[in-house]
């Protein structure tokens, strides 16, 4: 969804060389913030916002999904033109960079951020969902209860085009099964915060023509 409207000219396939087969996981990005700056809650966010004070954001690279939903958020709340964001090489760097003070906030998964928060370095100012039902950040608010854009990470399980309609019906209703084990979902969820949710392949549409719609319109800002 990314690369097919910053870089087209990098896609070796698009979505049409390939059938949806099921989702395997979501997993909910959230915003932390500087434990330092006090910023608790989306009022908070708010407030930080509206002082003009630089916003400046660890993700993880210079065009990931962590720089959209950045972004889209401080953008939607009319702090573009003072949002840094900091790309870093991977993710476990983007979730440490915040509390060793190097940015304001960060763009992360739940799992990567989790030790940082346990142990005060960082508060969880909002999920990128309406908003957490499960799991340590349970209660969290979301940017989605505010109108805000948002979109979750999803793990795909595709086929290649042209494969036999039995054979990927097959393949969805073994994956289904598994997903549908209460063992599994408690392990995803327990050990890395992450949501069985499956879809169809109208889910994923839609999936795709958000993201699409949110790089669009915020892709200036990511480019800096």
């Amino acid at each position: 969804s990314i690369t097919s409207i910053l870089d087209p000219a990098k896609l070796q396939f698009t979505q049409d060389d390939f059938v949806f087969v099921e989702n395997l996981y979501s997993s909910i990005f959230v915003l932390s913030a500087d434990a330092k700056l006090n910023i608790n809650s989306m009022d908070d966010l708010k407030a930080y916002v509206e002082s003009g004070e630089q916003v400046s954001v660890a993700v993880n690279g210079a065009t990931s999904s962590e720089a959209f939903l950045a972004a889209a958020l401080f953008g939607s709340m009319g702090a573009g033109e003072h949002l840094k964001l900091v790309p870093y090489t991977s993710a476990a760097e983007a979730a440490q960079a915040v509390a060793k003070g190097e940015t304001n906030f960060a763009v992360s998964h739940q799992s990567q951020i989790l030790e940082t928060y346990e142990q005060g370095g960082v508060s969880i100012v909002c999920a990128f969902e309406k908003a957490i039902e499960n799991g340590p950040f349970s209660g969290v608010e979301g940017v989605g209860q505010y109108g805000y854009p948002y979109f979750r990470n999803r793990c795909f399980i595709m086929a290649r085009a042209g494969t036999d309609a039995a054979t990927v019906a097959n393949l969805k209703d073994l994956y289904d099964q598994i997903l549908a084990d209460d063992e599994v979902k408690t392990w995803l969820q327990d050990t890395m915060l992450l949501e069985v949710d499956t879809m169809s392949t109208e889910d994923v549409n839609a999936h795709v023509e958000n993201v699409k719609g949110i790089v669009n319109e915020y892709k200036d800002i990511v480019a800096g």
